[in-house]
Parts: C-alpha cells; sequence; structure tokens
C-alpha cells in the first residue's frame, strides 16, 4: 500500500495553476491585493488539475493517538494516562479541538494507533453522525524508549502510515474534500524534535521546544534526551521509514499516511502544529511532490515547526502562538483556506462587472 500511494503522487497542473493566475488577475481587485490568498489559490487549483478548485467542503480532522516510551524519561510533568482520558474528552465532545470544530462545521475522527492505556468507549451505534468518531488502529500500546532502542519496528512504523493511508482514503470516499490534521500523545513533542532534527540536519537545541511547558532543567534534560537518540540511532533521512522508525512515533507515522494518502487523491491537507509537520518532513521524504497537497495551517510555538516549515518552503496563514495540538490551529485556518478558493468561484471579472481597470 505504502508504495502504490507514493508511485500515485503527482506534480501540480501547471495548466490549471496558469488559469488560475489568469483568472486572479482579471478578478474585481487590484493584482495581489489577496496576498497570500492568492497563490494559495493557484496551489489548490494545481492540486485539484482544474479552475477553480473545489471547495474544500466539507472538512474533516483526524486525530492520531499514542503513547511514548521516552516519557519514562522524565521529558513531561504530564502522566502518561492523559492520552486516553483527552481521547475520552475528544469523543465526549468537550476539547478546544470539538469547539473550534463545531465553529468550522468539521467533523472529529479520533485514532488510536498506539495508546498504551486503555481507551474510553465508542460512543453507541446510531449516535449522531456528526459527532466524533473512534478508530480503533493499535499497532502496539505505545512506541520503545528511543534513548534505549529503536522507537519502532520497520514493520511496525509501516503499519502505522498504511494506517494513514487508510484512514485518508475512508475519509475521502466518505465526501471529504480537505483533511485537517490532529495528534494526541502525551510526550510526543519529543520525537517530534528528533523528527525534525533528523530531516533538516538542524542542531536538537534549535528544534526541541517546551512542549506543555516544562521547565528550564526539564527542557535541557529533553534536549539531551533528542541528542542522544540521534547519536544512538543516526538516522538517514533518505530512508524515511527508518527514521520514523528510529526516533518517530505511531501518531507521527499516521499522520505521515494521511498526508502521502491525501496527495495521492489529490485532496489537500491542513497542517497543524509541531506533530503535523515533523510528519510532513517524512511525507516529503516518501514523496517530494507530497508537499503540494500540505497547507501549512499555523506557525506552532515550538521552534522545531518553524524549522520544518522553512525545509517545506511552507508559509503558516496564521500565527497566534499556539502550541496545543490536537487540529486546534489548522481549523482556525480552515475558513482562510476556504475564502481563498471561494474568490475564484465567486468574484466577478472585470469584464463581466463593468468594471473599469486601470
Amino acid at each position: 500500500m505504502l508504495e502504490s500511494t507514493v508511485a500515485a503522487i503527482r506534480p501540480l497542473d501547471e495548466a490549471a495553476m496558469a488559469a488560475a493566475r489568469d483568472l486572479q488577475g482579471r478578478l474585481t481587485k487590484p493584482a495581489g491585493s489577496l496576498g497570500a490568498l492568492e497563490p494559495l489559490s493557484v496551489r489548490l487549483a494545481g492540486l485539484a488539475g482544474t479552475c477553480p478548485p473545489p471547495l474544500p467542503e466539507p472538512a474533516a480532522v483526524a486525530i492520531f493517538a499514542g503513547d511514548h516510551g521516552v516519557h519514562a524519561q522524565g521529558v513531561t510533568p504530564w502522566p502518561q494516562e492523559v492520552t486516553a482520558q483527552m481521547i475520552g474528552n475528544f469523543l465526549a465532545g468537550g476539547a478546544v479541538v470539538n469547539a473550534f470544530a463545531r465553529q468550522a462545521g468539521a467533523t472529529v475522527t479520533v485514532v488510536d494507533v498506539g495508546v498504551a492505556t486503555p481507551l474510553p468507549v465508542e460512543p453507541p451505534a446510531g449516535a449522531d453522525l456528526a459527532a466524533p468518531r473512534l478508530i480503533p488502529a493499535n499497532v502496539r500500546a505505545g512506541t520503545r524508549d528511543l534513548t534505549v532502542t529503536a522507537a519502532l519496528t520497520r514493520d511496525e512504523a509501516r503499519a502505522a502510515v498504511e494506517t494513514g493511508i487508510r484512514v485518508a482514503g475512508e475519509l475521502i470516499d466518505a465526501g471529504v474534500a480537505i483533511l485537517l490534521t490532529g495528534d494526541m500523545g502525551i510526550g510526543n513533542t519529543t520525537p517530534a524534535a528528533a523528527l525534525v532534527a533528523a530531516f533538516t540536519g538542524a542542531d536538537p537545541a534549535e528544534v526541541t521546544g517546551r512542549g506543555t511547558g516544562v521547565d528550564d532543567e526539564t527542557y535541557a534534560h529533553k534536549v539531551a534526551v533528542v541528542r542522544a537518540a540521534l547519536g544512538r540511532h543516526a538516522p538517514d533521512p533518505a530512508d524515511p521509514l527508518g527514521v520514523l522508525a528510529a526516533v518517530g512515533g505511531l501518531e507521527h507515522a499516521a499522520l505521515a499516511g494521511l498526508i502521502l494518502g491525501a496527495a495521492a487523491r489529490r485532496v489537500p491537507v491542513l497542517l497543524d502544529g509541531v506533530i503535523a509537520v515533523s510528519a510532513a518532513l517524512a511525507a516529503a521524504a516518501f514523496a517530494p511532490d507530497a508537499v503540494g497537497a500540505m497547507v501549512a495551517g499555523h506557525r506552532s510555538a515550538e521552534p522545531g515547526a518553524t524549522a520544518a516549515l522553512r525545509h517545506l518552503g511552507l508559509d503558516p496563514l496564521v500565527d497566534l502562538g499556539l502550541r496545543l495540538g490536537e487540529g486546534t490551529g489548522a481549523l482556525l485556518a480552515l475558513p482562510v483556506v476556504t475564502g481563498a478558493v471561494r474568490v475564484l468561484h465567486e468574484v466577478a471579472t472585470f469584464d463581466s462587472a463593468g468594471v473599469a481597470e486601470k
């Protein structure tokens, strides 16, 4: 599945992008006056292969959840059980991601790809179809401690990537027109920093952040943990599956799969924070043209996110100092993406509106 998905990913359609640029130049506004929305609309036309591209509606947030063996190294003060407890909160509709999803009209799908503790029961059959749902797809009960051994075997990493590909396909087959990345996993900013450092070549001190808000001593220890893991495994960025296996998380691998699955189907993926963009680096290493399907929703306060976005050549749509994860920043950026496309559908041209050009 992974190989066939990667093989299906193609470059953006140049003719559709040229048509979108031409249309932008004929709309009743000064050229370039919509700033970043104009090149975004052009890129989305190139992804869809048509101008104007389809409106990115409906939208779905896919939250991949997993636990981490590196939690044993004391990289976060939060107990590991919070991962499963937050899944219960997602399913009950009580998290920030749920509030933002209701505002944006997006559905929420939670995927257990590697949670270590028992999960709450899924809502009963016949529940509101718009309510959050849980997909059980646990590859293993959390990763191994990446400071001691590889976090995953290559087979486990592949299984997680292919879980993400399957989820993307299921959501797109159900009619979803844009996927938003979400994540949940106590301790997951540590493997995210390791992934960013591995794929970009940046020093761990430059890309490791404070996650849920650790103190100075814990932060210094966290940087040392990332550095030690990279030194132990020496992951090769030309082998993305190997990098994910050595220092990644199950949710990172699954998010990489989600991105690849969407790119193969020519559907945009709106990236959230540092977990998503670290996974996006892996997706781009598998298939460079997958970057064409990526839209950077926001700039996370985690420094690794900026390094990853720079490496991918993506500019974030909003910068609000967020560092929550869950998909929250992507949801706040969703109306911006929709607006960029809606302009091509609904704004009159100078000729059709009878407006004089300069």
